[in-house]
């Protein structure tokens, strides 16, 4: 098996990069979800309630700042603030958790008001002040403003099952799937059909990952990541009915990094594409039914 695809998200829900490298961190890949859109209640922003998201190109610059870019080629460069600067502090949450993050000058808020809404936009300076979900993770790992992992992992076998099992039962719907659906991290190619279900330790190049938690699955998989249009059943129902696990439509599942023996400080390693994917603990499939 081997590392095929590598991804990351600068703002929480907006379009990808696809890197050939990217260093890991902690709390996940260098550069991922750093950045996250807050509604006035500081709750998150996503392509669940705003598909424009999707559509916003970001690229990441020298010193943690952003570029952001909207479809009518408007461009914004936003420099990443600091409590240690004076820039104010929110308080934010995503999926019921909540804590700090920095708000961006007022010029990115009257920005992102011009392109998606009433959102203000935060950046995470520190990625320790949000800790994992206890029940899958041990004291001590944090996550940037992922949903809820500091990586997720999908396998190009699977996708392809899946694509089978649509084109099956709904030949007259059928139109493959492209795994940019599912906003993975990384991506594995060589594997079984979902056999990343088993997996619950593995090597990716030079570095290991706890495979900790099946990923329940949302209406942002029924979203053209390259158009924003949303439509069709697909592939929720499917999965719904072929792969469900925990009690919900599910496909990939979640990792948290190891620290290498020896490695300080925040860069634990480096994924490269082409690199050697190996399971090193494997174990039963999560069961359908959440026990």
């Amino acid at each position: 098996m081997q590392l095929t695809g590598l991804h990351v998200y600068p703002v929480k829900s907006m379009y990808r990069l696809s890197p050939d490298t990217a260093e890991v961190q902690p709390w996940g890949l260098a550069g991922d979800r750093r950045w996250m859109l807050a509604d006035p209640t500081g709750r998150f922003v996503s392509q669940r309630e705003n598909a424009a998201l999707g559509q916003i190109r970001p690229g990441l610059l020298p010193g943690g700042a952003l570029a952001l870019t909207a479809p009518d080629g408007s461009r914004i460069e936003i420099a990443a603030p600091t409590p240690a600067a004076g820039d104010p502090v929110a308080d934010v949450e995503v999926w019921g958790t909540r804590f700090r993050a920095t708000e961006a000058a007022k010029e990115a808020h009257l920005w992102i008001e011009e392109h998606l809404g009433d959102y203000r936009l935060v950046h995470l300076d520190d990625p320790r002040a949000r800790p994992v979900e206890p029940e899958y993770s041990e004291p001590g790992d944090t996550v940037s403003m992922a949903d809820g992992f500091p990586l997720l992992l999908t396998t190009t076998a699977s996708l392809d099952r899946l694509n089978e099992l649509i084109a099956a039962e709904h030949p007259e719907e059928y139109e493959p799937l492209p795994m940019t659906r599912f906003r993975p991290n990384v991506v594995v190619g060589g594997a079984e059909a979902w056999a990343e279900d088993g997996w619950r330790r593995v090597r990716i190049g030079e570095l290991t990952f706890k495979v900790v938690k099946p990923c329940g699955r949302c209406v942002v998989t029924t979203t053209d990541q390259e158009t924003g249009e949303r439509g069709g059943k697909e592939p929720l129902r499917t999965l719904a009915k072929h792969h469900r696990l925990l009690r919900k439509a599910a496909f990939g599942q979640n990792l948290i990094p190891e620290r290498p023996a020896g490695v300080e400080g925040d860069v634990l390693g480096t994924l490269r594409l082409g690199d050697d994917v190996e399971v090193l603990e494997d174990g039963a499939h999560w069961p359908a039914d959440g026990r």
